[in-house]
């Protein structure tokens, strides 16, 4: 249980820590970009795909099957 809840958090720290980089790199719209050019820029940066990671992360920890064979899962 410890280390579904540890890799929820952590997840949803790098998927906050991609997303702040990712809505500060909107202002590249305002200075001539086109959307499709943002979304290279973005899927082509490192720390925009913490994002991607922290999601994974996240939904692997919901979806975590646990090793007891009880009926009832509290």
């Amino acid at each position: 249980m410890g280390l579904r809840i540890f890799s929820f958090l952590f997840g949803f720290g790098l998927a906050t820590i991609g997303l702040l980089y990712v809505i500060s790199y909107l202002n590249l719209l305002t200075i001539g970009y086109n959307f499709l050019e943002y979304v290279n820029f973005i899927i082509r940066r490192k720390e925009c795909l913490n994002t991607l990671w922290g999601f994974i992360f996240i939904v692997l920890s919901l979806y975590w099957k646990r090793g007891e064979k009880n009926e009832l899962y509290i």
